[in-house]
């Protein structure tokens, strides 16, 4: 018996991470090289009583028959963040409303494993240091979606693009723990 549902997400994870990767399968269907993409979280049964207008144009039928356990979240996809706005100013000017539970953030990056660490020039500013990165033989482009709620809880998931299959994406709370942060900064008073 297989533990993935039709969607291709665990059965068996909490709404958060159902979410995350969600998301992450929706990203990945649009291919690579994206900008990223902001999403709210709503909770699901809170949409469809609330706005059922909405969730029927979501295709989220209310059927108090389906399973729903320990809830589900909704992930709806936001206004394209600015081209050419630095991720942290962005998040900076968020304010969500109280209808929203948590939000998730899908972004690409390239990344250099631990051992790079020790091979990065003295000295180098951002645009420098990306141009170096880009150009390291060992490098990965990694997409990162990350999630989080009001509440504090976080999970996130990653995907390589040389292992872009959803088998191979890792999921985790701590993976991305500032960009989680930031995030959780968004529903600040």
């Amino acid at each position: 018996m297989s533990n993935t549902a039709n969607s291709g997400t665990p059965m068996a994870a909490g709404p958060l991470t159902r979410a995350v990767l969600e998301i992450d399968e929706y990203i990945s269907g649009l291919g690579w090289d994206q900008p990223a993409r902001l999403f709210a979280l709503v909770d699901t049964d809170r949409l469809r009583s609330q706005e059922p207008t909405l969730a029927a144009r979501l295709g989220l039928a209310d059927d108090p028959a389906a399973p729903n356990p320990g809830g589900s979240l909704t992930p709806i996809e936001q206004d394209e963040v600015p081209a050419g706005t630095a991720l942290d100013e962005f998040l900076g000017t968020i304010a969500w409303p109280d209808a929203v539970a948590g939000c998730a953030l899908s972004v690409e990056r390239l990344m250099l494993p631990p051992s790079a660490e020790a091979s990065v020039p003295a000295g180098l500013d951002g645009a420098k240091l990306a141009g170096w990165v880009a150009r390291h033989p060992d490098r990965q482009e990694v997409r990162m979606t990350v999630a989080v709620l009001r509440d504090g809880s976080r999970d996130s998931a990653l995907r390589l693009r040389d292992k872009d299959s959803a088998t191979d994406v890792l999921t985790g709370s701590d993976l991305v723990p500032g960009l989680a942060d930031a995030l959780t900064a968004t529903f600040a008073e």
